[in-house]
Formats: structure tokens, sequence, C-alpha cells
């Protein structure tokens, strides 16, 4: 096996895939890339048993073949090489020799057979859609997801697949977002799958601007996202999604539409003095205004008045304001709609012109 390619090459595809490599590793050759040289490319792959990525760029001078190069260390060498140096790359025996200019490198190596690769899926679905749209509805909603919960489900984000709408949702138990689209073709019939975290960032990670299309494979245990020359396969979380929808606040019928950045501005002033456990503000609706109060163990108070466009008087409720402030920061658009029905419900915030994105906030008791 070898190949000679410009350092820029090399490098963008080694980025692609070098952050599915776990630092810890159960097995040595989970800490390698399979390079492959194989019909006039070179491929490279790189897995954690759970995710896989595989990204492929043009070369020169090949000669086919297989091995599993380590990980960091190549990326590392690449990453150091001055701009623009040509890279050569060859397999002698067991160990890797990388010329660049004045520069020689000699890796270790353990044979290809022993990486583990993902095969063909079993196709149930596949839905087109352009790569901005589902940038757009992951990095919006990934930020609700729950951080190693004993709840294994919530560790993730569903992808729900309806007839014409795809939709991302994600939930901790405390908060939810929720964002949808439409699609071009109708799909065969509903399906939900849970993409684990890892596998949720690592997509977003890939995700470049542009007008690019994206392919959605959607497999019985796996998740395959197809875009130009990177293959990206996830394993599937197996379990049951909350029932989200029933989540989502009906009968809130206290409205109140304000300016998004000032009342961000006003959270974040108020956020100063909250509890920082709890991290609790109230807020208090009257007509044309909402108040917002914090208070913490040193007796300090941090009171916010914003101009609301509300007919709504005499209703108070506690929230978590980081969670406000992420709710908020994931809307687009200057205004932002607050719907309320009692105190000890949920807040629904959304978009005031698109419900889109809908965001479900837990009461908390002050």
């Amino acid at each position: 096996m070898q190949f000679s390619i410009q350092r820029e090459a090399l490098l963008k595809p080694l980025q692609q895939v070098v952050g599915v490599v776990e630092r810890r590793q159960t097995l040595p050759v989970l800490a390698n890339l399979l390079v492959k040289v194989a019909d006039g490319k070179v491929s490279m792959t790189g897995t954690d048993l759970e995710v896989e990525m595989i990204a492929t760029t043009a070369a020169d001078k090949l000669l086919d073949g297989e091995i599993t190069i380590p990980a960091r260390k190549l990326f590392d060498i690449v990453r150091a090489l001055p701009d623009g140096a040509q890279i050569e790359l060859k397999l002698n025996g067991d160990r890797v020799a990388m010329n660049a200019g004045r520069s020689r490198f000699t890796l270790a190596t353990l044979p290809a057979t022993e990486f583990p690769t993902i095969d063909e899926i079993e196709l149930v679905e596949r839905v087109t859609l352009p790569e901005e749209v589902l940038r757009d509805l992951m990095e919006r909603t990934a930020f609700a997801m729950a951080n190693q919960d004993v709840r294994y489900y919530l560790n993730g984000m569903l992808l729900d697949l309806q007839e014409h709408t795809l939709r991302c949702v994600a939930t901790d138990g405390h908060r939810l977002a929720l964002k949808e689209t439409k699609l071009d073709s109708k799909v065969s019939s509903r399906r939900q799958i849970i993409i684990p975290r890892k596998g949720v960032n690592e997509l977003i990670g890939l995700f470049e601007t542009g007008d690019g299309q994206i392919e959605l494979e959607f497999g019985r245990n796996h998740l395959r996202v197809r875009r130009g020359d990177v293959v990206f396969t996830s394993k599937l979380i197996d379990g049951r999604f909350p029932d989200y929808e029933a989540v989502i606040p009906l009968g809130a019928d206290k409205q109140a539409t304000l300016d998004r950045e000032v009342l961000r501005g006003a959270l974040q002033r108020a956020a100063i003095l909250s509890n920082e456990k709890y991290r609790g503000v109230k807020l208090e609706l009257s007509p044309g205004k909402l108040r917002i109060v914090a208070h913490n163990p040193e007796q300090e108070e941090a009171v916010e008045e914003v101009e609301a466009e509300t007919p709504v008087s005499d209703l108070a409720v506690g929230f978590n304001v980081g969670y406000l402030l992420d709710a908020l920061g994931a809307l687009r658009g200057e205004k932002a709609r607050l719907n309320l029905r009692d105190a000890q419900s949920s807040c629904l915030v959304q978009e005031d012109d698109s419900d889109q994105a809908r965001h479900v906030i837990m009461p908390l008791r002050l």
C-alpha cells in the first residue's frame, strides 16, 4: 500500500474521522484508523464500535492495500507539517514510512483484519434533504439532551420521521426541545430512532456551510448519513423515547410576546444573583410587562422589567434561568412568545411567527 498526497488534502478527511476515535480504548486497534487504497482513492475509517466515520479523498502514485495506523499520531504529524507539503506514505512490512520534504516518520501498524467495521445496514427508509436544514434541526435541539442519565434513552436525540415531516427532539426530563422541517417526498411509514449523544455531536461537527444534499438511511439498528466523500454510521439506542407530544402543554392560553434579545439580556443579568444550585428566577406577568426576580441565599436580589405584549395579570411562575436562556438562544427572529397556563404548568417557548421550533420548560417551585 502506498500513496502520495498534499498535506491539506489529507488533513481535512483526517479531521473528520479522528474525532470518532476515543483516547481510552478497550481494544488496541480502536486507537488506529483503517487506511485503505482501492479504486483510485484513499479512504480512512475511524470507529469506537458505536459510531463509524469513513472519509475518502483522491491521491497520486497509488498502490492498493490496507493497514491500520495510530490515529492521533498520524493526525498530529500531518497537522504539524508546513502548508503545501507533499506527503508520501508507504507500507514496509509492519511499519508505515511517511516522508514529507526533509521530514521522515516511521509508524507502527496493526493488521487491517483486526479492524471492526460496520457492514451494510438493513435499510428501511431513505430520505434526502439539504445539509443546512439537518444542521439547523440538530444544532437547535442538541443542547436539551441528557448527559449520563440512568434513563439511557434520554442520552441522545430522537429523529421522528413522519409522512411529510422530519422532527429532531431532545429532552433531559426538565426541558424539551423540538424542531421540525417539511420533506419534499412522502415516506412509507412513521419511523422513530434515537441517535446516541456522541453520534449527534460527531454529526454536528461534520456539517459544513453550503448548499449540498445529505442522504439519511434509516436501518433497524443503525443510522447512516452520506455526504459527498464522507459516510457516517451510528448505532441506535435501543429504547423507547417518551411520548414527547404529551409533554407539549395544551391550553396554555396566557401568552406574552417579547423582544427576544431584550429578554435574553434581562435574564442573563438576573441570573447573576440567582441561587447557584437551582438557578431559579420568577417570571411575574402583568398587562404590558414582564417582571423577572432572582434571589440567592445571601439575601441578594435582582429585578428586571421588560415590555411585553400581554393582557395577562397576576401570574407568577418560577423557572431555571439556564433553561430559558438555552431555549431563547435556539430560536430565531426578533420576537419570542411565552405560552403559560398557571404556576404549576410548563412553559412553551416559541418564535412569534412560527411553530416549527418548540421548547418546553418545567416550572420550579421558588
